[in-house]
């Protein structure tokens, strides 16, 4: 009689989103039984949410890829490995040939940002081919983020984390971390509950926000700031601090420099138009900056919402240096940095990114990748360097990124498209080849590299708790296999192809896959490169026996200033092209709707949601798998819009049609509607019709950007709502 199977309990950590919430998952005979937060955890369980807890249904998702597919026709076959490799090499290679390196290109979303084998291996097959066309899901998002960083700090990564449990004073602009948690590039496990706790023990919470927002509900003060204005109102409130003489002195003269630029930039502006401009009472301004610096510690925390507009970056400029002139860096309280388990900045600033410069737009590179808005362009524009041949490598940029009809149609006319995925995407539908790769329950990942971005010192080895199906292959190897059948250089470095090879042949003589080179090796190179803590350093087999993940040591002050990358160790606080920028914003109006168009496209997070990535999982959204029209009421009562309509919003660029939901949490004059949906999920191995869900907002927005940052400005769009039938 056979035995009963006995389930398992098994630890790793979740790839979602920069918490890395620790996992508990219950394993029976391959296949997950229950996700619950590792409370066993010391870091980062508290954030655990239904993306994780629905992390198995990914995983048995009933249209996933689960061998490589060619396409015949307008279906597709299933291929070995071994003709999937060699028949993209071929075309590669003969596209490099025949246009030159940048022929061939990738673009990466999301999920593969928390892979660090993914990444790293990626680019050193992007480096064996020598091509500078690489995409990335930063420009729809967090480009301004890195653009600040590395003009103030001397590095794209150098990102400030938050002391929450010692802060008295937070301004949290263009954040919901009631929803989205205290993750935006840096985490604070259970950041929100935190903050909370401080409010109830005397701390103010200030949200600005265009949105009466879940967190603004539990806030001191809602200043609900015209949509895009931000930055008026954080140059408004660092003009008053410095007119007022409320400046830390200490660090405004031993910090900082350019501070007589930006004192001169503050001079020029008036505080009751920038008032105006943001919508917001210059006495309420006032009192707002006197509060913050009179507070005994305080921080200002810019997040997506500053982003997504032209004057993203300014915002986002101006978040730090309300930070840096009241003294509320590297001090309880405050920002400070947390250098991690790996020195990343010094890693990073050894490989710098080649400088680059788009071939039709001219712009550089950011953090390593050009804008997504570029792609369309560099697809369909001849001459040499056109782009021919994509890897889309777990993304889905024509729902992420702005103006998907023309990305849909470029990615079309490509001469090879390739997608890496679990399942067909939307941005897949044209894809010649597709690849099934790992979800992550199905692998190993070091987490690492994103260490200091969380607010401790933190390191955890998360171990795969699945076993994939025999033909699904880990992303890294995948690009190392490309490597080897185009015979690039791996990481551009000669020689070292036949050295991956002799690993391969030792492996199979001997029995032991562990001694062939992948991305096991690269884990423990990092951990041996680890910085020590409390005089020593932590140990690979400490580490891999630890599956709860291990704090390394208090969170720490005086990393700060060290790990700065500028000349003299000091903060440029006032970037020209930052100040220029500035200037010239304070000339300009406040733009005005275009006639036809008289609302203005807003967002908001939904906490189950995940970008373009995971909103056809079974059983994530409870409430309804969809995104809606959020109106204020006496806007829709104008439209003879009720609750429930089926409507067009409709944008110079596209149109989609959803249902209205009646809310006074939005301003006036603002349509909200959820970024993310709209994603077909297509069926290549069954041959049936697509699945979607929802309506995929960015079809509205054209390819306009922050001009420093490059940002998709996806909520500086103009649209117009009409009702198309009433609610069943």
């Amino acid at each position: 009689m056979a035995a009963e199977p006995i389930p398992q309990t098994r630890y790793t950590f979740c790839r979602y989103c920069p918490a890395a919430c620790g996992l508990k998952v219950t394993v029976e005979e391959n296949r997950v039984l229950t996700i619950f937060p590792d409370k066993q955890n010391p870091h980062s369980w508290r954030d655990f949410c239904g993306k994780g807890r629905t992390a198995g249904k990914l995983v048995e998702h009933p249209r996933r890829i689960l061998t490589p597919m060619r396409r015949a026709g307008d279906g597709y076959v299933e291929a070995t490995w071994e003709e999937a490799l060699a028949d993209i090499a071929a075309r590669m290679t003969a596209l490099v040939a025949r246009g030159g390196p940048d022929a061939v290109g990738a673009y990466y979303g999301n999920p593969a940002g928390f892979s660090t084998s993914n990444l790293v291996f990626m680019n050193a097959w992007l480096d064996g081919i020598g091509t500078q066309n690489r995409y990335a899901v930063g420009s729809v998002d967090q480009n301004a983020a890195h653009v600040v960083a590395d003009a103030l700090y001397g590095s794209p990564i150098m990102i400030p984390t938050s002391d929450i449990d010692r802060c008295d004073y937070f301004l949290l602009v263009g954040a919901n971390p009631a929803v989205s948690a205290w993750n935006w590039l840096e985490s604070a496990p259970g950041g929100w509950q935190r903050a909370l706790e401080r409010q109830r023990a005397g701390a103010r919470i200030v949200v600005v926000d265009p949105l009466r927002t879940e967190s603004a509900d539990r806030a001191d003060l809602h200043l609900a700031v015209r949509p895009g204005q931000d930055w008026a109102l954080l140059l408004a409130l660092v003009a008053v601090i410095l007119g007022e003489g409320l400046e830390h002195r200490g660090d405004c003269a031993g910090l900082v420099t350019g501070l007589p630029e930006l004192r001169a930039l503050v001079a020029a502006a008036d505080i009751d138009d920038l008032a105006a401009r943001c919508d917001i009472p210059a006495p309420l301004i006032r009192t707002v900056a006197r509060d913050f610096a009179a507070a005994p510690a305080a921080m200002a925390v810019t997040r997506t919402g500053t982003a997504l507009h032209t004057s993203g970056t300014v915002a986002e400029w101006l978040g730090h240096v309300l930070n840096l002139v009241t003294g509320r860096m590297d001090r309880p309280g405050g920002r400070r940095f947390e250098p991690g388990i790996l020195d990343a900045l010094r890693i990073t600033a050894l490989a710098p990114a080649t400088p680059h410069r788009s071939r039709i737009a001219g712009r550089p590179l950011v953090a390593g990748a050009h804008a997504l808005s570029e792609l369309p362009a560099e697809i369909t524009t001849p001459g040499r360097g056109q782009l021919r041949a994509l890897v889309l490598n777990c993304g889905n940029p024509v729902v992420s990124g702005p103006d998907g009809a023309a990305l849909d149609a470029a990615l079309a006319d490509l001469e090879l498209l390739v997608a890496i995925d679990v399942v067909q995407r939307e941005s897949h539908r044209h894809a010649h080849w597709l690849l099934p790769a790992t979800h992550w329950l199905e692998r190993d990942d070091l987490l690492a590299l994103t260490s200091g971005m969380h607010d401790e010192p933190f390191v955890h080895y998360g171990r795969a708790v699945l076993r994939p199906p025999p033909q699904v292959r880990e992303e890294w190897r995948i690009f190392l296999d490309l490597a080897l059948a185009m015979d690039v250089p791996l990481f551009g470095a000669r020689g070292l192809n036949g050295f991956v090879r002799a690993t391969r042949r030792l492996a199979a003589r001997t029995g032991r896959p562990g001694l062939a080179f992948g991305a096991h090796w690269v884990d423990r190179l990092m951990v041996a490169s680890a910085r020590r803590f409390g005089g020593r350093k932590p140990r690979w087999r400490e580490i891999a026996a630890a599956p709860h993940g291990i704090v390394l040591g208090p969170r720490e002050y005086g990393h700060f200033r060290k790990a700065l990358r500028t000349e003299g160790k000091r903060v440029r606080i006032a970037p020209p092209e930052f100040v220029t920028r500035t200037r010239e914003l304070l000339a300009e109006p406040v733009p005005a709707a275009p006639p036809g168009f008289p609302f203005q496209l807003g967002n908001r997070r939904r906490r189950h949601s995940m970008n373009s990535w995971l909103n056809e999982i079974p059983g994530l959204h409870p409430g309804g798998k969809r995104n809606d029209a959020l109106l204020h009421p006496d806007d829709a009562a104008a439209l003879g819009i009720a609750d429930g309509d089926l409507v067009r919003v409709s944008s110079p660029t596209g149109a989609i049609e959803l249902r209205a939901a009646l809310s006074d949490r939005p301003r006036r004059g603002i349509v909200v509607v959820d970024h993310g949906w709209g994603s077909r999920v297509f069926d290549p191995r069954g041959g049936a019709g697509p699945e979607v869900h929802g309506a995929n907002r960015n079809l509205l927005a054209d390819a306009t950007v922050d001009p420093l940052s490059q940002t998709a400005a996806l909520n500086a769009v103009h649209v117009a709502v009409e009702r198309v039938q009433p609610s069943r």
